[in-house]
């Protein structure tokens, strides 16, 4: 099922999100839903508090090709245990920012401890466009967005921007 994905400013993008004790069918069926609003958005990753669920869960797929096989991951309570100081820029957006894109640097390389769907805990290094897509989705559950790397006034224009498309969603 495609979910309603909030739009900045919302209160419940700020929010640090609780550590999920177990996994349930339910929240089985919350990937599913949110791989899903991912794809259709379309995105390459999301965050539960995106969907106004404050639970430690994220989905991405990186692989942007057309040609390439899809690669879902699905990570609950996902962490970075460690990260390269050798740092990355990229042009980062946000399906809760739509249509705004800035430069944020982040590390280039981390390490990611998660529990699978399964209940399993699992660890990857990851690089590139997945070390920035996994940094920006953990930061969404520590209710950071992407925007808060940036300069004050090039921020509150974004904000502004959010603000009057929200208007007009809220007209039409």
């Amino acid at each position: 099922m495609i979910r309603k994905i909030l739009i900045h400013p919302d209160p419940r993008l700020k929010k640090v999100c609780a550590a999920l004790p177990d996994i349930s069918d339910e929240l089985r069926t919350l990937a599913d839903d949110m791989l899903e609003t991912m794809y259709a958005a379309p995105g390459i990753g999301l965050a539960a508090p995106q969907l106004g669920i404050l639970d430690r869960i994220i989905v991405l797929d990186c692989e942007k090709e057309d040609a390439a096989t899809p690669k879902p991951m699905v990570m609950v309570n996902p962490r970075i245990i460690g990260s390269s100081d050798d740092t990355n820029v990229y042009d980062e957006g946000c399906l809760s920012i739509p249509d705004q894109y800035a430069e944020v640097t982040r590390p280039k390389e981390v390490r990611v401890e998660w529990l699978d769907l399964d209940g399993n805990l699992q660890e990857q290094d990851m690089d590139g466009l997945w070390a920035t897509c996994v940094q920006h989705e953990i930061d969404h559950l520590e209710g950071k967005l992407f925007i808060d790397y940036l300069k004050p006034l090039k921020r509150q224009m974004i904000t502004r921007k959010m603000q009057k498309l929200k208007r007009e969603m809220a007209r039409a």
